[in-house]
């Protein structure tokens, strides 16, 4: 079973480019695929499949399960056994709670191919969680102001940097949408400048550009070059001295992680610790919200299915300045 979960991300493609049509063995291939090689395959996002492979991988370490067939025993008492083991693991209710999410989604589509009878997740308590504020930090104003004005204005890479800095902290986009912008997304709609940014689940949204983004982004494209290559990634490694590398390859999250965000944020006195690009986008949700923007028009903003999701961000109800404490005068 874990095996078989594990190796679906190495399926080959049923339809070759140009649509050639299936062959016998294939057709007969696709018709013996086993139920929990299909789930997986139906996933859209590669960082849910991958969580999704490990946490089930994991569930099936625990409980013994070697075969597909062994499924069909999984009871509700092996899931709650689980769930105290990770409890006593000392992992957090979120990851829990995902944890739990993937075996359930996998043995719903069990159900409804017929392969298990039931679901023996349904019924298992999930650790609860503070539905009202998102544990995600945001940066204050002047953090944000610092942080936008750390990387150096007269070489290239301080140019990309803070064009980088500046999409995040106005647009607020996840760090795969942001690596994934090419430069034929920066366009105009009914007069006015937008970013379309590719979001979770293939589903694209339109965002007005900051004019200070803006301004930042073109500032590093006239000093790039490469403003007129449409189909090519936005950001992008900067060139070495000796000319050497691809440059023409979009930045990867992890050298955004490292070399762009956790470096000026250290140089602008920004505790790093936890410090990440979902810091950026918290702290954009959270000034918009501050600001006065409406609580659906900042779920649409941030590309969120749902609106609990974006109510994480709404801190308004707890701004330190509000506090009674600062009322109090003798």
């Amino acid at each position: 079973m874990s095996q078989d979960v594990e190796n679906g991300h190495s399926l080959g493609m049923a339809l070759e480019p140009g649509g050639k049509r299936l062959g016998r063995a294939e057709f007969q291939g696709l018709g013996d695929m086993p139920p929990e090689l299909e789930w997986f395959a139906n996933l859209d996002n590669p960082r849910t499949q991958r969580a999704y492979r490990l946490d089930v991988r994991e569930f099936t370490a625990f409980a013994g399960v070697e075969r597909p067939e062994e499924m069909r025993r999984v009871t509700r008492a092996h899931l709650i056994a689980w769930r105290k083991d990770l409890e006593r693991r000392g992992l957090a209710g979120s990851s829990i709670r995902r944890k739990l999410a993937a075996v359930a989604s996998l043995f719903d589509h069990l159900c409804e191919v017929n392969a298990v009878s039931h679901n023996p997740v349904r019924g298992v308590k999930r650790p609860k969680f503070d539905a009202n504020e998102g544990k995600t930090p945001a940066l204050g104003d002047g953090q944000a102001r610092a942080l936008l004005d750390a990387p150096p204005e007269n070489t290239l890479k301080g140019k990309r940097d803070r064009a980088i800095l500046a999409t995040f902290l106005h647009h607020g986009p996840r760090c795969e949408e942001l690596c994934s912008l090419r430069v034929r997304d920066l366009q105009g709609r009914q007069g006015v400048p937008h970013l379309r940014i590719f979001g979770k689940g293939a589903k694209v949204r339109y965002v007005p550009a900051h004019p200070l983004a803006l301004e930042r982004i073109h500032d590093y494209l006239a000093a790039a070059g490469h403003g007129q290559d449409a189909d090519g990634p936005l950001f992008r490694p900067v060139k070495n001295p000796a000319g050497r590398g691809d440059t023409d390859r979009p930045l990867t999250q992890a050298a955004i992680y490292h070399r762009v965000l956790r470096k000026h944020a250290k140089a602008a006195g920004i505790e790093i610790g936890s410090f990440g690009p979902h810091a950026l986008r918290a702290t954009a949700a959270t000034n918009a919200l501050d600001r006065g923007a409406d609580l659906g028009k900042v779920q649409e903003w941030l590309g969120h299915a749902n609106v609990s999701t974006t109510r994480l961000y709404d801190r308004r109800r707890s701004r330190p300045e509000d506090s009674p404490t600062f009322r109090v005068a003798y």
